[in-house]
């Protein structure tokens, strides 16, 4: 940000949050009454009203033009919350799956068009992925992407894929949404998902998915492989490893219905 743009950009979040604070101190208020109690001109008021009625965070009464919070930052908050526990109840089963496999565990969740990595447990092999928590991945090569994109409609899945760019990262790198789509429908139906050297060669990832209370995949809990240790032989023991820890997560955050475990390939 260039210096000259800070103060004033510092100043407009303060105000920002001294509406929210207003509003949410009381039920409905009016321009008028806003601006003499945070010291505002009615014009510098209404302005970011309006901006942040756009955005859905203020409602208006048509008929008293009083001004009120909606339950969107209810529902931000609720989400951020939802994330903690999510971290908390996920850390033992991934910690179980590494120390079984000694391998990478990842836990992901939609970030837009990407996945971003929420929490990570390494595994104590030199060799292994490299990557850390608040980092992206794209959807279309990871285990995890497949996995949410798996829990949306294929409408919503090609929404949200429409603005991204297939970057080929390795020979097996899907690249487009009708080749990644047909893969999605396999997940859908397997419950797991795949990543064949897709984001980087030599390297292999499979993701169960997790639910919260109302049946929707809000995350993934991944395993990933250098493919010199992948034992193909062992394939179902990791799915099945996999779908055990995401069925027990789940379960804690309130799902009860998660689809049956199974071995098999």
């Amino acid at each position: 940000m260039d210096k000259s743009t800070r103060p004033e950009a510092v100043s407009s979040v303060l105000k920002v949050f001294s509406i929210l604070q207003a509003l949410a101190e009381q039920k409905d208020i009016s321009v008028s009454e806003l601006s003499q109690r945070l010291m505002m001109s009615k014009a510098t008021t209404y302005r970011f009203l309006q901006t942040m009625k756009t955005l859905g965070f203020v409602s208006q009464e048509d008929e008293s033009e009083k001004y009120a919070l909606t339950l969107k930052l209810f529902e931000l908050g609720a989400k951020a919350l939802e994330y903690v526990d999510l971290i908390d109840i996920a850390d033992k089963e991934m910690q179980e799956i590494t120390r079984l496999t000694n391998e990478t565990v990842h836990l992901g969740a939609l970030d837009e068009g990407a996945i971003i990595y929420l929490h990570k447990i390494d595994s104590s092999y030199n060799l292994r992925m490299h990557s850390r928590v608040g980092r992206r991945n794209p959807l279309y090569s990871t285990a995890i992407g497949k996995i949410l994109l798996s829990g949306k409609t294929d409408e919503e899945a090609i929404e949200i894929l429409k603005p991204v760019e297939f970057i080929r990262h390795t020979e097996k790198t899907h690249q487009n949404i009708e080749q990644l789509m047909q893969e999605v429908h396999q997940v859908r139906i397997q419950h797991y998902g795949e990543d064949n050297e897709e984001q980087e060669p030599g390297l292999r990832c499979i993701g169960a998915p997790i639910y919260d209370r109302f049946g929707n995949i809000i995350a993934s809990v991944s395993v990933s492989f250098p493919t010199i240790r992948f034992d193909i032989e062992r394939k179902p023991q990791y799915v099945a490893m996999l779908l055990t820890a995401g069925k027990r997560i789940s379960e804690q955050l309130g799902y009860h219905d998660y689809p049956s475990i199974t071995t098999q390939e």
